[in-house]
């Protein structure tokens, strides 16, 4: 997967699956624009493990749900590798909190679908003027958007699914300038996500009934990731990826 010269945007991209897929597009060869909300600690990590498998990136501090921030990840990126961007990975997001549909409010809702889903739509938006022939946008989505998702999820699911459906949209819009979308969609990845949101013996439970009896890891995402983005996939468009070791088949 030689991503040798290509310019790369990794939203979300500095902690768990997306410092693993910022790292991996740096070590194949990419310039990586890695972009983080709030703990630049995390992301000044990130780029040392870019430096140290021979990468080069930048970090960017930024709110992926706020047009004026995703516009300035855009400008930057402009102006440290130039005015072409090859690979736009939209992985910022997140659950935010396991709450039922008489828990939560409707700036909860909003909230989690802004997060998943406009970030998104506001990265793609403004990443696509620079994007030519052959590069390639991958969304992480969810299992959650295929099966409704865990108890307490349901914002959470509903915002993933939408994801899955702008990547199927999408994939229709730019398939004629030869300009790829598509989706992954993790099951149980041991990740920071799971400590905070998912009981011990959930996760045990759900290795057992995985048919590989274990769970994925950041680095298996970003593994698929690279290979979306790369011209060894060039005929995948709106796909949406299960990545579950069996859990779950589409």
């Amino acid at each position: 997967m030689n991503l040798k010269g290509k310019v790369a945007i990794v939203t979300g991209g500095t902690r768990d699956i997306g410092r693993a897929i910022s790292v991996k597009l740096a070590k194949e060869g990419a310039k990586v624009v890695a972009n983080y909300f709030n703990n630049e600690d995390n992301a000044k990590e990130t780029l040392n493990e870019i430096n140290a498998v021979g990468g080069i990136g930048i970090i960017v501090k930024g709110d992926m749900t706020q047009k004026v921030d995703v516009d300035n990840l855009i400008k930057e990126t402009v102006a440290s590798f130039g005015g072409t961007i090859d690979i736009v990975v939209n992985n910022a997001g997140g659950l935010v909190a396991r709450k039922s549909i008489a828990e939560m409010n409707e700036a909860f809702f909003n909230k989690v679908m802004f997060l998943n889903l406009n970030s998104t739509f506001l990265v793609s938006q403004a990443a696509l003027p620079h994007m030519g022939s052959g590069s390639s946008i991958v969304n992480i989505a969810s299992q959650a958007g295929r099966d409704g998702g865990g108890g307490g999820s349901l914002a959470y699911a509903t915002s993933k699914g939408a994801v899955m459906t702008f990547t199927r949209g999408l994939a229709k819009e730019v398939g004629p300038k030869n300009i790829r979308v598509n989706s992954l969609c993790p099951g149980m990845i041991a990740t920071k996500f799971h400590d905070d949101f998912t009981k011990d013996e959930v996760r045990k439970k759900v290795e057992g009934i995985t048919p590989l009896r274990r769970q994925g890891s950041a680095e298996e995402i970003a593994n698929t990731v690279a290979c979306l983005a790369s011209s060894e996939t060039s005929f995948i468009t709106g796909a949406n990826i299960d990545i579950n070791g069996g859990l779950a088949f589409s």
